[in-house]
């Protein structure tokens, strides 16, 4: 039997946790080379594959679900013995992160992270993918590090924190000739429609306001995200009903109009999401205390 490494055991919780080689290598800031050779040598230790290459990943063998708990509690004990769970410097630190983001989220809050790790984290790479009904299950699966948005899919189960609050508003065209500064419940009945139907967000919440109020919205148009919106209203005389905080970036970029919807929306809470097992890592931590710190509370005034 081989003789074991603490390190190769690292590799082995992160390959565990990402169900890749080359994830793994990128979160403990290694080569891949050297996450392979340690997964080798872990593989003769235990005299068994430990992970088998599938089309979703390295999917863990029978042994390796068996001694992950004890592998990754023995690792925690000795964190917790050197009296740190570790310490993360982001001016050198190299490690991917990756991001489950809503569309708004890439338009709004995406440039002032990254404008920010610019400076705080050069070496940081971030890697941002749409959510979608899948957020859930790969959040589990340790695919991404965090999710971003207005996600009610994701309320149970996931550690989650509030980083500000929302509501909704109606954009027009500035040049829409029978639209100029308000916007009646007629008017808004009377008009064609955008609809955008992305999936795995609580969009749909303006269905139901709008059914409550029985205010009818005619939909000419639908589209699966809101990065076109603007452009498509601007050349129209479309409407569409986005997130107060989006309206107000897409009014600096295109010639529309920010109007309040006819009826009360309710304001929710954007806030990002994440797994159990990612609770303690330095990393995460200061990932999530960086979003907290960049947009908490900030987004009111645009509310």
């Amino acid at each position: 039997m081989a003789k074991l490494d603490i390190d190769w055991l690292g590799v082995f919780v992160q390959i565990y946790q990402t169900r890749s080689v080359s994830r793994a290598a990128e979160r403990l800031g290694i080569a891949q080379a050297s996450a392979s050779i340690a997964l080798n040598k872990l593989r003769h230790h235990f005299d068994d594959r430990l992970f088998s290459r599938t089309s979703q990943g390295m999917e863990p063998t029978p042994r390796a679900q068996n001694i992950y708990p004890e592998i990754r509690e023995a690792l925690l004990r000795l964190e917790k013995a050197r009296g740190t769970h570790g310490e993360f410097s982001p001016v050198e630190a190299s490690r991917v992160f990756r991001i489950a983001m809503t569309d708004i989220s890439e338009i709004v809050l995406l440039p002032k992270l990254i404008n920010h790790l610019q400076q705080a984290a050069p070496r940081l790479v971030v890697e941002a993918e749409k959510i979608t009904s899948a957020s859930r299950r790969i959040l589990e699966s340790g695919d991404v590090d965090l999710a971003v948005g207005f996600t009610p899919d994701l309320e149970a189960g996931f550690y989650q924190q509030a980083l500000f609050a929302q509501s909704f508003v109606c954009l027009a065209s500035v040049a829409h000739p029978r639209i100029q500064g308000s916007l009646s419940r007629r008017e808004f009945s009377r008009e064609g429609h955008i609809v955008v139907t992305t999936s795995g967000t609580g969009h749909s919440i303006v269905d139901k306001v709008l059914a409550k109020h029985r205010v009818e919205r005619r939909a000419v148009l639908r589209v699966p995200s809101f990065l076109g919106v603007a452009r498509i209203v601007a050349q129209t005389e479309l409407l569409v009903i986005v997130p107060k905080l989006l309206g107000s970036a897409l009014a600096l970029q295109e010639g529309i109009q920010v109007l309040e919807t006819p009826v009360p929306m309710p304001h929710y809470k954007v806030k990002q999401h994440w797994h159990e097992r990612f609770n303690s890592d330095p990393g995460n931590c200061w990932l999530r205390k960086t979003m907290m710190k960049l947009y908490a509370g900030n987004a009111m005034d645009a509310a």
